[in-house]
Order: C-alpha cells, then sequence, then structure tokens
C-alpha cells in the first residue's frame, strides 16, 4: 500500500487481519513527510548551496525480547530489550528514500543469511545494519487494538477479530493427528500429551521405534534417530493414503513436545479447501536470497490437505536419509513441485518465553513447542485450553485467510 499525499511519501505494509483507516494513516505519517526532512537533514556547503538529504524512516508498533531467544539466535544477549522490531499486525511504514536505498542494496548485495526464522526481526536488523542504517522509529497510531475497541479512537490500524473462521469449524473426525515420538520419550513426553490435548482428537495415533500397547504407540519400521526424523514423516505420509487409517482431508503432523489447540486448528481449516493441495504451518526460510525455499517448521506442528500428501508422494521426492530434516525436505519437494507453503503466525516452532509479550497480546495461538524449562500443562492451560477462544482477546476475522 503506498500513502502518498502532497506532504508523505510513504509505503505501509499490513497483514489481511489488520484494518486500515487511509485518511487517518496519512494524516499520522504526515509528521515523517519531506517538510521534516529538510529541517532535520541536510548538507551545507555555504550560504548559496545547501544539499537537502531526505530523512530514512523506519515506522511502526515496536516489539522487544524480554530475554534472549534462539528464534533471534540470541541477539543482544546483554540486554535484549534494547532493540526494538516492527509488529507486522500493526502495520508498518518505509519512506520512499529508504526503500529505494534496500532495494539496491538488496541488488547489489543480495542477502546471505541461511536461514529467515522471523522475518520482522530479521528486517529490522537487516535495515538497522549494524548501527549505520536507522532504527524504527515508533507510532503510537499504529496499533493492535480491536478493530471496535473503545481504546482504538486514536489508533490508524487495527486488528479484526475473533479467531480465524470462515464458516462451520472442520470436523475433528476430517483431521487425522500424527504424533512422533520414540521409546525414550514414552514416560516424558506422551503423558503431557495426553492430560492436555489428545482429548479433543477423534483420531490419533502415535508413532515410534518401539510398540508400546499402553500408549499404543505404532512402529513403522524405521530406525529412530536423534535428529531429522525424515524417514519416519515420509511413512507417517504413506499410511495417511493407505487403508491402514480412516480417510480424512487433513492430517496434522507434530512431535511428542508440541502443545496444540485442535479446536483452534478446527476454526481456521474452515478457511481453506482440502480439495486443494494445502500446506500450512509456522514458515521458514532457506536461502532464500539464493533461490532456496520455504517450509513449515515441524515442531509447531504441520498441516496438510489430502490432496497435498498425494501430490507429494505421487512425485519422486523422497528422504536422502532416514535422519535428515523431515521439514526442509517437505520444503524442497514442495518447492520443486511448485506447491505453496502457507504462513499462520498462530503456529509456534518455540515456548511463549521465546517470543515478544506484546506479540502474543493479540493472538489466539494454536500451538507452541518444547518442553524446555516449562511447565508444559500450565503452559497449555494458560495459553491453548479450548475455553480461551472466547475469551482471550482478538485474532484474526471471520472469512480471512491467515498468510503472511
Amino acid at each position: 500500500i503506498i500513502i502518498s499525499s502532497h506532504k508523505s511519501n510513504q509505503i505501509v505494509l499490513a497483514l489481511f487481519i489488520t484494518f486500515i483507516s487511509a485518511t487517518f494513516i496519512i494524516l499520522n505519517l504526515n509528521e515523517y513527510s519531506p517538510d521534516v526532512w529538510r529541517v532535520t537533514s541536510y548538507v551545507y556547503h555555504d550560504a548559496d548551496d545547501v544539499t537537502f538529504i531526505p530523512q530514512e524512516w523506519f515506522l511502526g508498533k515496536p516489539l522487544h525480547d524480554e530475554e534472549s531467544t534462539i528464534i533471534h539466535h540470541y541477539a543482544f544477549a546483554e540486554n535484549p530489550s534494547i532493540f526494538k522490531y516492527p509488529d507486522f499486525s500493526a502495520a508498518w511504514a518505509l519512506s520512499i528514500p529508504l526503500l529505494d536505498r534496500l532495494a539496491n542494496k538488496v541488488r547489489d548485495d543480495p542477502l546471505k543469511s541461511d536461514f529467515t526464522i522471523d522475518l520482522k526481526h530479521e528486517v529490522a536488523l537487516y535495515i538497522w545494519e549494524n548501527g549505520h542504517g536507522p532504527r524504527l522509529t515508533a507510532v503510537p497510531e499504529l496499533c493492535t487494538e480491536p478493530e471496535h475497541s473503545p481504546t482504538a479512537q486514536h489508533c490508524a490500524t487495527t486488528l479484526r477479530r475473533p479467531a480465524p473462521l470462515c464458516g462451520e469449524p472442520v470436523k475433528k473426525e476430517d483431521i487425522f493427528v500424527a504424533v512422533k515420538t520414540c521409546k525414550k520419550f514414552h514416560s516424558e513426553r506422551v503423558p503431557v500429551v495426553k492430560k492436555t490435548w489428545e482429548r479433543e482428537a477423534s483420531l490419533l495415533e502415535y508413532y515410534s521405534d518401539h510398540t508400546d500397547p499402553s500408549i499404543p504407540t505404532i512402529d513403522l519400521g524405521v530406525p529412530n534417530t536423534e535428529r531429522g526424523h525424515c524417514g519416519k514423516t515420509f511413512a507417517i505420509l504413506e499410511r495417511y493414503i493407505s487403508d491402514a487409517v480412516p480417510k480424512t482431508s487433513w492430517l496434522l503432523v507434530v512431535d511428542d513436545d508440541t502443545l496444540i489447540s485442535l479446536p483452534r486448528l478446527q476454526m481456521l481449516l474452515s478457511c481453506y479447501n482440502p480439495s486443494e493441495p494445502v500446506c500450512l504451518g509456522e514458515r521458514y526460510g532457506y536461502g532464500l536470497g539464493q533461490g532456496g525455499y520455504s517450509y513449515i517448521t515441524g515442531g509447531g506442528g504441520m498441516v496438510f490437505s489430502r490432496a497435498a500428501v498425494v501430490r507429494l508422494l505421487a512425485s519422486d521426492c523422497k528422504c536422502y536419509r532416514d535422519d535428515a530434516p523431515d521439514d526442509m525436505v517437505l520444503g524442497m519437494c514442495l518447492n520443486a513441485l511448485g506447491l505453496p507453503v502457507t504462513h499462520s503466525s498462530l503456529f509456534h516452532q518455540a515456548r511463549p518465553e521465546d517470543y515478544s509479550r506484546d506479540f502474543l497480546a493479540h493472538q489466539v495461538p494454536i500451538s507452541f513447542h518444547k518442553h524446555w524449562n516449562i511447565d508444559p500443562v500450565a503452559v497449555f492451560n494458560r495459553w491453548l485450553k479450548d475455553e480461551s477462544v472466547s475469551t482471550r482477546p482478538h485474532g484474526l476475522n471471520k472469512s480471512t485467510k491467515e498468510e503472511l
């Protein structure tokens, strides 16, 4: 969205869930106009020779980390809160001079980062350029308040509500849930699943390297690996389209330390057509600046329509090793097939502690991942318990897909 008036020349970026008051945002961005640039930024040569340098503006609602976090590669470990990055849900803006410079920079010096994990943080780092570029400037009128909230009267942007729903929630009988586990976690992680979200699943199987009738688990004949699990995941995909399990429209693949709200997932899936090849979750990227690919990070949960699984398995794309990273191999396969990877910020690869408090405040999250240094049952009860769908604040609007 390009916001332009006689005083303002900015480009504003927003998500589908963001409601923008165009008149209000133009009035507020006028504060960051060429008139301000001429006052604050110039090079003086002599009385008759003044060169005006347009000010570069990077505007948004600032987020910060409360503690150093793995999703930001533990950046600013000594003081994580010092670095601010924009909440994309509130919209964010770049002045045209900054945009022009960044476009030239990307063209002349392509991005060399291997992994794209949290785009909003990585964009802010790229713009800041180790202190050579502008920091994020806070604009109070860029908000994540509910669209019709009394507190949103001063806001140029607001969020639509409630949780994502585009029709009747998908029936739980139409979602097949595959939980990846192994013998050493049967007594540690599986009980957490059973205490929290297993009861919301109609069709669920645990896949392990060891058959345990008390859970029960299924041994797919794939040796356990310390990491990667590609062989196990592809065996799950094969089993899903076989006659061994009931036929459903959706497949959810999770780790044994994934915490997830299945009722919220049922609501979100009402926005998607299972007859199309849908691959949904938290999207990461690998080598995107050098022709790489996007992939769904596995810990937050990977959702596939039946059509997507059929297309995947009909191709020649396979695991190159049983311990290859399953989510990344799937991303390579999807990229080769030209199938899109759909991002939802409601899935989370890490724990709530690893995300900005303000970022989570306006979400109705679907999943978190990892039990490290937390009480996973308490985390589930606070963030994901199904009755909180109607009581937690604003998420997404009816009839919207959540996609970045």
